[in-house]
């Protein structure tokens, strides 16, 4: 089972650098991975924000109709069934993610999503996880999950 970041997904739907790289991933992957609000939640808030930016500064983020195609193109491919909703106990999550916080935190310096993410994929089973964040990279493989990417 495969679980994406947040990352992963912007490099999806939005051009960047690692835009081929998660092209071709989707390009070789033969099931729905998986998913949770969480994911969603944090894409679409991050969207928003980097066009919030933009309104304000044109130097920074991405304009308006960048984000809407963004938006309109995860909705597309979540009623496509490319991505699978996986039932969640957050109350799991938030243990494991504490777990990861004592752990790894004062050592790496590693951000709440982040942590929040690998522990999701971690209470979901999952063997992949799916990442263009160097620090959650780390944090994943100490885990034990394998970065396809």
């Amino acid at each position: 089972m495969t679980y994406p970041d947040t990352s992963f997904l912007c490099a999806l739907y939005v051009a960047q650098r690692t835009s081929p790289q998660a092209i071709q991933f989707m390009k070789r992957q033969q099931s729905a991975l998986m998913s949770t609000s969480l994911l969603f939640f944090e894409f679409r808030q991050s969207v928003q924000f980097q066009a919030f930016r933009h309104s304000k500064d044109s130097n920074q983020g991405y304009p308006l109709t960048i984000a809407q195609a963004a938006l309109s193109a995860l909705q597309s491919n979540i009623s496509a069934g490319v991505f699978q909703p996986a039932p969640v106990d957050w109350a799991d999550v938030h243990r494991i993610a504490e777990r990861l916080t004592f752990k790894y935190t004062l050592k790496a310096g590693h951000r709440s999503f982040d942590i929040l993410h690998v522990a999701t994929a971690i209470h979901l089973g999952a063997s992949e996880f799916l990442t263009f964040d160097d620090n959650q990279r780390k944090l994943a493989l100490a885990e034990g999950l394998e970065i396809p990417l």
